[in-house]
């Protein structure tokens, strides 16, 4: 019984989720609050399930902050995830506060010239290059809207460019451990470190991503430069990189404090600082360094977000404690029959296609605790299943306008400027690219693994 509700509880949030009628935060608070509600203490009657998927004790043990080279086993609520990206919230929104990223933006356009084509190339190179460091979300936030008031001065239709930097920024994230919150999850869950994404997914994004410049360049570059046909030589009025800076001190302070902080992301295997603390400390320079604005940061904050992933947690957390997902995760590797080259095909490619369809976050929190299974009865290598799993969401996501939550935000700025894209226009040139990135991906997982 404790099953069947858990999972009942489960598959209504996700429909609602993925329906978007709602804020997502919704339906994962009112999933979990169910799940503990009526699950663990009504039909289980089990205390300790309930204080296991909050994890709340966690947090009070050093080896949370600093687990050295241990790997911090998790479960229920991943507490790592939300402080990492909670952190990074505050160090972006302080960035975006001194203009660092329409500074890089404008700085990028003059180094091309503002040249059209030049300007779609670079500015896929730029999303994907962020996208490894910051969240893909704040990403896109800055790079539409600079993208639309370049647009407008230069007389070109902004949607290709935007769809082709929403592809970029979900391929560059999924590079690194930082990028997507996919990864984020996936990492936390199973203790690898920024380079260990680096060396097993990194590669193979950015081969990924040389594909998709190329099929991008061609897809649009007649477009692009019809579109710019009429603008005549005398509306040429580039502003300067320069303007996007109002206080040098605090740019180059912030700047200095987003170095930093890549620097630990990049040195916390060796250093044994887990992300968690990576991210209070960013949070932390950042509030010194703008002191006066706390509150504003701490406005700013995507509450939401992060209470979406407290929900999704606990309901997950549901699904795990009920045996569930170990059930589904006997289903897979008796399907696969121990075979490794059919499980991760299963995984890259269910992944890619669900994450399409639906969020990817609860996706692959879901999946997390499966691949633990498959490995655990199966005797599959873990680390080729979690690549797998980390690549299908990433990159499957980019499929469809609702796949990632960057694609939802490229997609609602353009259209807040009056620049409409439907699900056609931007499924007819995502679906092939998903498509032939995620077969590179598949060609890559089995040299390496099989």
């Amino acid at each position: 019984m404790s099953q069947i509700v858990a999972l009942a509880i489960f598959v209504v949030m996700f429909i609602v989720i993925t329906t978007g009628k709602v804020k997502r935060y919704i339906p994962a608070l009112i999933g979990g609050a169910l799940t503990i509600l009526i699950v663990f203490l009504l039909i289980e009657r089990n205390v300790d399930s309930v204080t296991n998927v909050l994890n709340l004790g966690q947090m009070f043990e050093g080896k949370f902050w600093l687990p050295g080279h241990d790997h911090l086993e998790s479960q229920g609520i991943n507490w790592q995830t939300i402080i990492f990206i909670a952190g990074m919230m505050v160090m972006v929104e302080g960035l975006g506060d001194v203009g660092f990223f329409r500074w890089l933006c404008l700085f990028v356009a003059k180094l091309v010239h503002y040249k059209v084509v030049p300007i779609l190339v670079s500015f896929m190179l730029l999303s994907g290059f962020l996208a490894m460091f910051i969240d893909s979300i704040t990403v896109l936030l800055f790079l539409a809207t600079v993208t639309i008031q370049l647009a407008r001065m230069l007389k070109f239709d902004p949607v290709p460019v935007i769809i082709a930097e929403i592809f970029a920024a979900n391929v560059g994230g999924s590079a690194t451990m930082s990028g997507d919150p996919p990864n984020i999850i996936i990492g936390t869950a199973l203790g690898y470190t920024f380079m260990d994404f680096v060396v097993n997914t990194g590669i193979i994004a950015w081969i990924g991503m040389i594909a998709v410049l190329v099929f991008f360049y061609f897809a649009f570059r007649k477009q692009l430069l019809k579109s710019q046909a009429n603008l005549k030589a005398g509306d040429q009025h580039f502003p300067e990189p320069r303007e996007a800076i109002e206080n040098p001190r605090a740019f180059f302070i912030n700047v200095a404090i987003f170095t930093f902080v890549i620097v630990l992301l990049v040195t916390h295997a060796q250093t044994g600082i887990s992300v968690a603390f990576i991210g209070v400390i960013a949070a932390i320079l950042t509030m010194i360094a703008a002191i006066k604005k706390v509150p504003h940061l701490f406005k700013k904050l995507d509450w939401e977000t992060l209470v979406f992933f407290i929900g999704l947690f606990v309901c997950v957390g549901g699904l795990e404690e009920t045996g569930v997902l170990r059930a589904l995760a006997q289903f897979i590797g008796d399907t696969a029959g121990g075979n490794i080259i059919i499980v991760m095909t299963i995984i890259l490619w269910v992944s890619a296609v669900a994450s399409a369809l639906v969020d990817n976050i609860p996706f692959a929190a879901t999946m997390v605790p499966v691949i633990q299974s498959i490995s655990a009865t199966s005797g599959i290598d873990l680390h080729a299943q979690a690549w797998a799993l980390a690549l299908g969401t990433d990159i499957g996501g980019n499929a469809t306008p609702i796949g990632a939550s960057a694609n939802v935000v490229g997609i609602a700025i353009a259209e807040k400027e009056g620049h409409r894209i439907t699900w056609g226009r931007y499924c007819k040139y995502a679906v092939p690219a998903m498509i032939l990135v995620v077969g590179l991906c598949w060609a890559y997982l089995i040299i390496r693994y099989a």
